[in-house]
């Protein structure tokens, strides 16, 4: 607040100094860098007036009442010159302190009504007490007192368009009494009335001038302007004349008392919460009236979080089920088998007791040596050439492979030497076509009988690799026994290290202990899957990248729709801004309210866009998508939506708020 002038303190000043005062008041329009050619309006205009006077300013039509009349209400400031109000410098003000003067002191009463068309006629009287603080039970009783006090006691829930002329002049008025209206500036209050309606509003005027309120009338009517007791003439922004009647030569009416001019309450101290929830009210109401533009802009945001939304899910559940395909692949195991060494020499051999000291490695999980060639496998009179992979009971866990029907082999089995087999997926189609369960049939495999206890799940080729659903798993001694007698060591061994992090030291940890254990000769080789272990970190990367774009351009492209219909809004809206300026509206009311309605529209189009991306991605679950919802990825963007409408609807809002009131009220 600027200096002199605090919001709670009263305005009180001796009733013989003047309540306004204008020394050399000059107001000039263009100009300067504008590139418009200047124009004086205003020409040195001294002028007193006192509390409790009833004046009338007449004058044509660009005489520059209107414009005296805007300086006088802290509308518009001067160009040159100075207006004390009870002694205080105007000009020292800062826009809070002319909004507290506009809100406290005076009253305006417009030719146009300037109702907001959207609020019923008590929201609309309402209005200058919400910006001054007041409580709403307080509000509602005050509004009500005065529109039945002018006769609008049943129109208290009528819109403007719902009223006459000469109604909605009344609400004007009552909406100026609001917070005491000590000043009431009314501008052309009966020009655009009928002459029942016209004297209807003077008769109001003059009884509030008894009752000691300060009445500046401005018309061009000087029948009008007869019924007021000081009449000031205005022609080409010059005061011409100026006359008092008898019984106003001291500038208050004979038995009449210039009220003081107190504040009635201070918006310093107004609950946040309040204004937060008037202002909410105030968009939600805009909200509903322009069904359509709100239906658009919601559609973007709506769009913009649904897609987040289900692309996050779809995205997370493709990542899981790539992840978990990686990890049927292998991302954590490794491969050990024979070679002869660089130097020269045989081959090495990978022994039992070598196996034996690999699974104690502590980065070592599980491992499991394997023989496998093609052999012949016969059902009947089916016999086909078939990979018969002989390995320990530990193979589904390796290759993190499910079982489609029935059993694996277990490792006492695998020690007994029993003749088991488990199927895969093609293999049992190829044997059994027709036959859901082929548990307890004899496959013949090379010259020995496997009864089958397992069909494996389908599963795929490995990277290229001979497709696993063609092949049969027999264990590892048994196959050794009945089937590989020549082998005398594995055709290779699979290890898995504790998880795909570990793999480099696991593969380390086995190249340093099978040298110590082959006297320094490397005639083994060691390799591991480093390429999709590769693949799967590219795979998370690109998958957060494309998601984190995605979120990015469908948040932005809501964020600009937002943007570009608030400023639509404020476009629309500048009377109605000008008008909450009059009553009192500082900057910040203006930038809250405008701000709350973008803060809405997200709110709104993210909830819906919630719950749209929800509905969606159970339509994709039915159909058999993989998705997998995150609550933190929907609150997020959730989240994202709000703050790209707060931070999109700040231009909008600050362009709001820095309107010119005088220019503002001048809009359509």
């Amino acid at each position: 607040m600027a200096q002199g002038m605090q919001a709670g303190a009263p305005l009180t000043a001796p009733l013989t100094a003047p309540l306004i005062a204008l020394r050399g008041i000059t107001k000039h329009y263009g100009g300067g860098d504008s590139g418009q050619p200047a124009v004086t309006v205003l020409h040195g205009i001294d002028l007193e007036i006192r509390a409790g006077e009833f004046v009338a300013v007449v004058g044509s039509s660009g005489s520059g009442k209107s414009t005296l009349m805007n300086i006088l209400g802290c509308l518009d400031r001067p160009s040159e010159g100075s207006y004390h109000f009870q002694g205080q410098d105007v000009a020292t003000l800062d826009s809070d302190a002319l909004a507290w003067l506009r809100r406290e002191a005076f009253g305006f009463v417009f030719q146009g009504y300037h109702l907001i068309a959207s609020e019923s006629a008590s929201e609309n009287v309402e209005m200058p007490a919400i910006y001054a603080g007041l409580p709403k039970e307080e509000r509602v009783r005050r509004a009500r007192a005065l529109l039945e006090r002018l006769g609008l006691g049943s129109r208290l829930g009528n819109r403007p368009n719902q009223l006459s002329g000469g109604q909605q002049q009344r609400v004007s008025i009552a909406r100026a009494l609001m917070n005491g209206g000590q000043i009431i500036l009314a501008d052309e209050p009966t020009g655009a009335l009928d002459s029942h309606s016209g004297a209807e509003v003077m008769a109001l005027l003059r009884e509030l001038a008894d009752a000691g309120h300060t009445i500046i009338l401005i018309t061009h009517d000087r029948t009008v302007a007869a019924q007021a007791r000081r009449v000031i003439e205005i022609s080409d922004g010059r005061i011409t004349s100026d006359s008092q009647r008898d019984d106003a030569a001291n500038g208050v009416k004979a038995g009449a008392a210039a009220l003081p001019l107190t504040p009635q309450r201070s918006s310093a101290g107004a609950p946040w919460l309040a204004e937060l929830f008037e202002a909410a009210r105030s968009a939600w109401r805009g909200m509903r009236m322009n069904r359509v533009r709100t239906s658009l802009t919601l559609l973007g945001i709506v769009i913009g979080v649904a897609s987040v939304i289900v692309m996050l899910a779809i995205g997370e559940g493709a990542r899981r089920k790539v992840v978990e395909q990686m990890g049927t692949m292998g991302t954590a195991i490794l491969y050990m088998g024979s070679k002869p060494p660089a130097t020269g020499g045989p081959a090495g051999q990978m022994t039992e007791e070598d196996l034996a000291a690999v699974r104690e490695l502590p980065e070592i999980r599980r491992v499991m040596p394997v023989i496998g060639d093609p052999i012949t496998v016969r059902y009947g009179k089916a016999d086909k050439q078939i990979y018969v992979f002989a390995a320990s009971e530990e193979m589904p866990l390796v290759h993190h492979w499910k079982l489609a029907q029935g059993r694996y082999y277990t490792e006492a089995e695998d020690r007994d030497l029993a003749p088991l087999v488990v199927l895969g997926h093609k293999a049992h189609q190829h044997f059994f076509p027709g036959t859901p369960n082929p548990l307890g049939r004899q496959l013949i495999i090379g010259t020995s009988a496997f009864e089958v206890i397992g069909v494996m799940s389908e599963r795929g080729a490995d990277s290229g690799a001979q497709n696993y659903d063609d092949m049969v798993f027999i264990p590892y001694r048994s196959g050794r026994a009945r089937v590989y007698q020549s082998q005398t060591q594995p055709d290779y061994v699979v290890i898995e290290a504790m998880s795909s992090d570990v793999v480099h030291e696991a593969e380390e940890a086995m190249r340093k202990l099978l040298l110590a254990r082959h006297g320094g000769r490397e005639d083994f080789s060691i390799g591991n899957a480093a390429a999709r272990i590769q693949a799967e970190a590219a795979t998370r990367q690109s998958m957060a990248v494309m998601l984190g774009l995605i979120a990015a351009v469908s948040l932005v492209v809501g964020g600009i729709g937002v943007m570009n219909v608030m400023l639509m809004t404020v476009r629309e809206r500048t009377r109605e801004i000008g008008i909450r300026m009059a009553t009192g509206a500082r900057q910040r009311d203006i930038l809250r309210q405008f701000l709350t309605e973008a803060s809405l529209v997200t709110f709104v189009g993210g909830t819906v866009g919630l719950l749209a991306g929800l509905a969606v991605g159970v339509v994709l679950i039915v159909a058999g998508v993989p998705v997998v919802f995150s609550v933190r990825a929907m609150l997020g963007a959730f989240a994202c939506a709000v703050v790209t409408g707060l931070v999109f609807g700040y231009m909008p809002a600050k362009t709001a708020a820095r309107l010119d009131p005088v220019r503002a009220l001048a809009g359509e």
